[in-house]
């Protein structure tokens, strides 16, 4: 790996996001598990990081370049980081303290402002705390969280490459 390109690890990135694409689309179109709101959420940073790889990788940029694809992954990955974390703490609530079901996200999208429907999305809800599909024990969104830790670990590996290779 200490020999691998930054190109290089850009793709690497970008087929780890199309490959967690993959898992959640096979989940949902093949065994029937729905998205809930922040399961969707996740999507879109997990997307986000994956397109973020890709362009980087394609324009395979100097220093600078480099600098700023990182940031933007950065800011995917941490959004993620903030989106599955709270998934999973939701889904850790005792039965009682659950918040109740709220309006899908199609509805909310559609009847709310932006900001407002995304602030009601990461609020979560009763729907969201539903465990529906596990690995060993592991949630999906405990899963997704190792995911988003993990691409936030290789940017910052990829940056600290970039920092090196240029001193």
């Amino acid at each position: 790996m200490m020999h691998m390109s930054a190109r290089k690890m850009h793709v690497a990135g970008a087929l780890f996001c199309v490959a967690a694409m993959g898992v959640a689309l096979y989940l949902q179109y093949g065994l029937g598990q729905e998205p809930c709101p922040l399961c969707i959420l996740q999507r879109f940073a997990m997307i986000a990081l994956g397109t973020f790889f890709l362009l980087a990788a394609i324009h395979n940029p100097n220093r600078f370049g480099q600098h700023f694809y990182g940031l933007l992954q950065f800011a995917a990955a941490a959004a993620g980081i903030a989106v599955a974390g709270r998934h999973v703490w939701l889904q850790s609530l005792p039965a009682d303290q659950v918040p109740a079901c709220g309006p899908g996200y199609d509805y909310l999208m559609e009847n709310f402002p932006l900001l407002d429907a995304f602030s009601v999305i990461f609020r979560g809800s009763g729907e969201c705390a539903t465990i529906g599909w596990s690995f060993h024990g592991i949630t999906l969104p405990q899963l997704t969280l190792a995911a988003f830790v993990v691409l936030f670990l290789w940017v910052l590996l990829l940056q600290w490459r970039v920092v090196k290779r240029h001193q």
